[in-house]
């Protein structure tokens, strides 16, 4: 099995239909100075990552700073054209306290149990395809007032070029949804066997069906305060019981964020780590088209914004469709790479943990 191994940025060039394993290691700053050299050359073509599947492993000196790097890496990767399996993060903070539980389920020891996961990871990276659909299912999941937003609206333009998919719209605004309520583990788990919820309510009667039936989740995000809105974290949080009974792992998520100023990124990586990297959902090539419209209606002035929503509904049914199904050439994937925006990426290894990182190559293909 052979591999290519990038770890300065004078090694990076446009890397496109790989398997992409990134390895990140961090000190106690949470800083890696080559890694921020190679964000800086990557964020300057937002095409050099074009059909690349990823999964990533960070190594931390320290408590923090795993996650929110391993955030940044792949919603900046998404943007230039990498896509990323389900659950594709596999982090060890100083001293592997993050994988005591697991290890004990295991009847290991916390390296094991994190060598275990990155051995998985790498495996399924390895093994994956893109599932495809003759006629996909969308589940479209808004909490926004119909009247008003922006993000809605841009829905519209978006759902006017969706031909070929079957599409579920539910609402959250004003409905009565609780939020998790942090139930143990097998009151959790003994629900979710049931597909139900401690709390019998919209997301039982609705949102639970959907969810199980739809080929993909497009989730509508107006940017509060540079985060989701809190009927939308309920719906996530409240997955939770689903998703420990179900399978996530061949659904698709996209998103539509709109903010009065900017911010989108910040929204988008919430999704990431909490659809993708929790939840197990596929994030495909650039799944968030990301504006910016401040009061009502603003959205229809913005400039190029309905070419923006075609080539988006364009880019979903390209990446879902059954290929010799699809009438969406690959010229209409790679447009999106100059009408959406730029991207982010790859690492320098410290010495600290060279051994644990030879470990995980050995059971790579590619590791970038």
């Amino acid at each position: 099995v052979s591999y290519e191994t990038i770890q300065v940025a004078e090694e990076f060039t446009s890397i496109q239909n790989r398997k992409i394993l990134f390895a990140v290691t961090l000190g106690e700053s949470g800083i890696n100075l080559e890694l921020y050299r190679i964000l800086k050359k990557i964020r300057v073509d937002a095409a050099c990552l074009e059909g690349c599947i990823g999964a990533i492993l960070v190594d931390g000196n320290g408590p923090l700073y795993t996650k929110s790097i391993a955030s940044q890496v792949v919603a900046s990767a998404n943007l230039s054209g990498c896509g990323f399996i389900g659950k594709p993060l596999v982090e060890g903070t100083r001293g592997l306290s993050n994988f005591n539980h697991m290890a004990e389920t295991l009847s290991t020891d916390p390296l094991d149990a994190y060598e275990q996961s990155a051995v998985q990871v790498v495996e399924r990276l390895l093994a994956f395809q893109y599932p495809r659909k003759e006629r996909p299912n969308l589940l479209l999941i808004h909490s926004s007032n119909p009247k008003t937003s922006n993000t809605i609206r841009l829905w519209h333009m978006v759902k006017e070029h969706l031909d070929g998919c079957d599409i579920t719209e539910i609402s959250l605004y004003e409905s009565a949804i609780r939020d998790c309520v942090g139930c143990p583990d097998k009151v959790c788990r003994g629900f979710g066997a049931q597909y139900r919820c401690v709390f019998s309510d919209i997301m039982v009667e609705q949102v639970y069906p959907a969810m199980l039936a739809c080929d993909g989740l497009i989730v509508v995000c107006p940017n509060y305060n540079d985060a989701i809105s809190v009927n939308l974290a309920a719906f996530i949080n409240r997955l939770t019981a689903l998703y420990r009974s179900s399978d996530f792992s061949e659904k698709f998520c996209y998103s539509l964020v709109v903010s009065g100023y900017s911010g989108g990124e910040l929204v988008t990586e919430q999704l990431i780590r909490a659809l993708n990297m929790n939840k197990k959902m596929i994030l495909p090539p650039r799944f968030s088209l990301m504006e910016t419209a401040l009061v009502a209606g603003q959205i229809d002035e913005v400039e190029g914004v309905g070419e923006r929503a075609q080539a988006f509904a364009r880019q979903i049914l390209a990446q879902m469709l059954l290929q010799d199904s699809s009438r969406i050439g690959r010229r209409h994937q790679l447009s999106i790479a100059s009408q959406i925006a730029a991207c982010h990426l790859r690492c320098r290894r410290r010495p600290r943990r060279t051994a644990a990182c030879q470990f995980f190559l050995r059971h790579a293909q590619f590791q970038f």
